[in-house]
Formats: structure tokens, C-alpha cells, sequence
């Protein structure tokens, strides 16, 4: 005898509380629309393929800033290091202007906002969108990529913002 699998699954509560024992590295992915910048953090980033060069990640359907992401013709992968938690929080945020005085940046060559200290920047066009459940999947074509340095990832684990400490 089997048992049926239960639809449409666990509770979305049940749910958040299993997915926050999963340490996960933070971007802020950026973007210029009409001369208005946006940006948001993110957990979900991943690569897809080394041929050609993709990257993915998922923004909710309800996000304010996704008009903007999904209206841009670049999008940059702007990857966090041990000492940037602040600025994740920031671009966490609702209903502030994230690329206000703290935050330091600059246009990159295809427009898009590249955040100052970041271990490295990956800009893309977009590939392909698909809503997923109550999100979307972002896939992105890379078409430059500058390495800064390997300092340590800003991660995120148990609902904050932390470090990794290497095994001696």
C-alpha cells in the first residue's frame, strides 16, 4: 500500500521554517530602467549552464521591483561579501530609495547599477521568464563578468545575514 502524496503540499509556514536551515549566498541584482534605477536582494541566485553562460533566480510576482527588472534590457548579478550585511538589508527593504546615500555605486558599461565593494559583478540580458507559483524564475544570458576579489560571501541562514567560517 502507498501512500497518496498530499495537495498541494506542506504549509507555507511549515514550509519557511525548513527552508531557513539552507544557507544560501546574497546578491543584489540591479538594473536601469528609464533612467530610474532598481534593485533587490536575493537568496535564490544559482548558475544554470556554462554553455552558454546562464544564471537564474527568483523574484515574487508581487515584488514592486520586478516592472522594472522584467522591463530592462540588462540586469547585473552584483555579489555580496561577508561585510556588505547592511546593504543586503537595505535592498531588502520596502518603501525606501535603495540607491541613496549609503549606498555607493556606478552605471556599468550596459547601464546597469554595479554596487562598489562587491566581490564581483555579472552583468546579463534576459533570457527567459517563467512564472513559477507565486514567483518568477529569472534566467539570464552573461555577456561580462569582473572577479574583485575572493574575501568571504555574505550568506543567509536562519532569517539573517551572516559568515562563512571556513573548516581549519
Amino acid at each position: 500500500m502507498t501512500d497518496t502524496l498530499p495537495d498541494p503540499g506542506v504549509d507555507g509556514e511549515q514550509f519557511r521554517k525548513a527552508l531557513a536551515v539552507h544557507a544560501s549566498g546574497v546578491v543584489v541584482i540591479t538594473a536601469q530602467n528609464e533612467e530610474v534605477p532598481v534593485g533587490l536582494t536575493a537568496t535564490s541566485f544559482s548558475s544554470v549552464s556554462l554553455t552558454p553562460p546562464l544564471v537564474s533566480f527568483y523574484v515574487g510576482q508581487a515584488s514592486a521591483t520586478w516592472p522594472g527588472l522584467r522591463a530592462a534590457d540588462h540586469f547585473a548579478v552584483n555579489v555580496l561579501t561577508s561585510e556588505q550585511a547592511d546593504l543586503a538589508a537595505r535592498f531588502a527593504r520596502k518603501g525606501i530609495d535603495r540607491f541613496a546615500e549609503p549606498t555607493r555605486w556606478r552605471p556599468g558599461r550596459f547601464g546597469a547599477p554595479l554596487l562598489q565593494d562587491a566581490s564581483m559583478h555579472m552583468i546579463c540580458r534576459p533570457h527567459t521568464t517563467i512564472e513559477v507559483g507565486d514567483h518568477v524564475l529569472v534566467v539570464g544570458m552573461v555577456i561580462e563578468v569582473s572577479v574583485y576579489g575572493t574575501g568571504q560571501p555574505l550568506l543567509y541562514h536562519q532569517g539573517r545575514f551572516g559568515r562563512f567560517l571556513p573548516h581549519p
